[in-house]
């Protein structure tokens, strides 16, 4: 009886080990695939800073499969430094990278070879904040007031321009600690949308003057950056993986709590209050104004900022040219 069996568990294994060579060859292998089989392309995503609210769209946008869908296998990476996502763009190290319209200006007047292709978030959220005992409810009222920075260039092109007669200080990113403690009268370079409502929700009432508000001309916070040999031999990536973006960001809108539950799922550490607080805050500039399509930067305000940062003696060249493109943008809906 012995051998029999054997025979026929030998044959059992085969049969098997044919069904599974059968289900790999259709599509069962060991990569992410989109919809229709096909390997997926994998994309390197580099963040500006720790994931926040900022980047809620790009979580949504991955929890929901939309970056899959469009044959796209996004990993989305934070960086050790701040300054490194253009630096890794322009290198070929990294597909894609969230930075600021004042960083593009500034990589691409060093020689950089990178692009703005869409905002992500359409306004300034750099903002002067303090606290109701300095005093400070107009760009004035600065004078003779010691304000923290992050010891960035453009911060201190921003004071100077804002008001001569304020003193700057160096504190880092230790902008509400700097406040609380009475280590300087404010601080420029906090957002409004993150830092100042995480005052507000710790009871202090912040006083906040924007930037577009106190003189400097509006621009694009954060930006999708990419090389320009990307824009040029890879357009359909650049436009997939912005669709897909639009998709999550509009499904944010549509659903914010889902939206932001996904950022929290993706990155434990995050308080939920505060990133839900800040997403509602910032959800009107995440998205287009009217008529414009998805992630839409106005060339005249890049023109206008440029003139700024040369005239500060931030950049050489007064003009943005090359530094952004519309078009790989999602079309408009319904357009």
């Amino acid at each position: 009886m012995r051998g029999p069996r054997l025979v026929l568990v030998l044959s059992a294994v085969a049969i098997l080990a044919v069904l599974v060579g059968v289900v790999l060859a259709a599509g069962g292998g060991d990569s992410p695939s989109s919809g229709g089989g096909e390997r997926a392309e994998r994309v390197d995503l580099m963040l500006d800073f720790f994931p926040n609210a900022d980047h809620a769209g790009i979580y949504a946008a991955e929890a929901a499969g939309a970056f899959g869908d469009r044959g796209l296998d996004v990993a989305i990476r934070a960086p050790s430094d701040p300054a490194a996502p253009l630096k890794l763009v322009a290198a070929g190290k990294v597909d894609f990278a969230i930075s600021y319209e004042p960083e593009v200006l500034r990589a691409r007047d060093k020689g950089a070879a990178v692009v703005a292709v869409a905002a992500l978030v359409r306004v300034p959220l750099t903002s002067i904040i303090s606290l109701p005992k300095a005093g400070i409810d107009s760009p004035s009222d600065l004078a003779g007031k010691t304000v923290g920075t992050a010891g960035i260039d453009y911060q201190g092109a921003y004071l100077q321009a804002i008001e001569p007669a304020a003193r700057e200080r160096n504190i880092g990113f230790d902008f509400g600690p700097a406040l609380i403690s009475g280590k300087v009268d404010a601080v420029l370079g906090a957002f409004w949308n993150y830092e100042g409502t995480q005052l507000r929700q710790k009871g202090r009432d912040p006083q906040i003057i924007r930037m577009e508000e106190a003189g400097v001309p509006t621009y694009d916070e954060l930006v999708v950056a990419v090389s320009e040999e990307t824009v040029r031999e890879r357009p359909e990536t650049v436009t997939a993986f912005l669709s897909a973006l639009e998709e999550g960001t509009r499904g944010l809108a549509d659903d914010p709590d889902a939206g932001v539950d996904a950022l929290l799922e993706a990155n434990r550490d995050l308080e939920p209050k505060l990133q839900r607080a800040v997403v509602k805050a910032t959800l009107p500039y995440f998205l287009p104004k009217p008529g414009r399509p998805f992630g839409f930067m106005h060339p005249g305000e890049w023109v206008r900022f440029t003139r700024f940062m040369h005239s500060n003696g931030l950049i050489e060249s007064p003009s943005p040219r090359g530094a952004l493109t519309n078009e790989l943008l999602p079309p408009l809906a319904g357009g």
